[in-house]
């Protein structure tokens, strides 16, 4: 495969574009963001005028884009369009349904499919260390993998069509609830008396563990790379885990699954970014917690 389409330069998709053009594939990407289309020209990735320009004869296609309408809109532009063979791949962060109905319009178009969303945020992205938790077929997983290992650092196959976006809708549940969690104990401690190194010295090695802990530990201090010494910067943004947390609300409610600290979750980050923060990095959710003012 030489040739990929890459279509959604944003903060996420223009660094995974940039490491698949570092890497020796011949990459041309579109967005509709003319600032977006011109960064990633700059760091090395051909641009095109449109979506199907940018499909015209690649052996892979990838998709990195808002919501599932956005991703059923282009696959469904482009799928008729493609290169006989090509295999389509969408790392978003969607629902369930949108991401089957995806594959759905590759199938018809007789082309593979995956679904492949991705987990590291940014840094990932631009270290191409990201997580791609990946549904489609074993062959189609197969054919995907020598490109996704060019952009990220663990490649899973969870399963069939649809598979890869429960798996991160899932992750993210667990992310959204343990980083709650992690910021009331900080938030607790320091009415208790507590310091945040001494919280964390014990936590950090004892049964209170978890990666909003070790990696991304919501108050200053302990873990210099956090978001928290940094102005609680995104990372990843509160308004994207919200967006995940909702996901999971609606997966759950087709699903009949109860998660009622899900719903939780949800109604929080709801609530922190209701009140100007959904652009701040969701690790700053502990400032809410401490009862701070917009």
């Amino acid at each position: 495969m030489s040739k990929i389409a890459f279509i959604g330069l944003g903060n996420m998709g223009g660094p995974m574009a940039v490491n698949l053009a570092k890497a020796g594939f011949e990459t041309v990407g579109f967005d509709l963001a003319a600032a977006s289309l011109e960064q990633a020209r700059a760091e090395g990735v051909k641009t095109a005028a449109s979506a199907l320009e940018a499909v015209a004869g690649a052996d892979v296609v990838v998709t990195m884009l808002p919501m599932g309408k956005h991703v059923l809109g282009v696959w469904g532009e482009i799928a008729d369009k493609a290169k006989k063979g090509a295999l389509l791949i969408d790392s978003s962060t969607i629902d369930v349904d949108s991401a089957r109905a995806a594959h759905a319009i590759a199938q018809k178009a007789g082309l593979a499919s995956l679904d492949a969303p991705v987990s590291g945020g940014t840094g990932g992205a631009k270290g191409a260390t990201l997580t791609f938790m990946c549904g489609g077929t074993e062959a189609a997983f197969a054919a995907a993998r020598p490109v996704l290992e060019k952009m990220g650092k663990k490649i899973v196959h969870c399963g069939g069509a649809g598979a890869g976006q429960a798996a991160k809708i899932c992750n993210n549940m667990i992310l959204g609830a343990t980083m709650i969690a992690t910021a009331e104990a900080f938030v607790l401690g320091e009415k208790l008396g507590l310091t945040h190194q001494a919280l964390f010295d014990v936590a950090s090695t004892s049964s209170g563990q978890s990666w909003s802990l070790t990696t991304y530990c919501p108050v200053p201090g302990p873990v210099p790379t956090s978001p928290a010494n940094n102005g609680y910067r995104p990372g990843f943004a509160a308004a994207l885990m919200l967006k995940d947390l909702k996901l999971a609300q609606e997966a759950a409610a087709s699903a009949g699954a109860t998660i009622p600290m899900g719903g939780a979750a949800a109604q929080l980050y709801a609530l922190f970014s209701a009140a100007g923060h959904a652009g701040d990095d969701f690790s700053g959710i502990v400032n809410f917690l401490r009862g701070a003012k917009a």
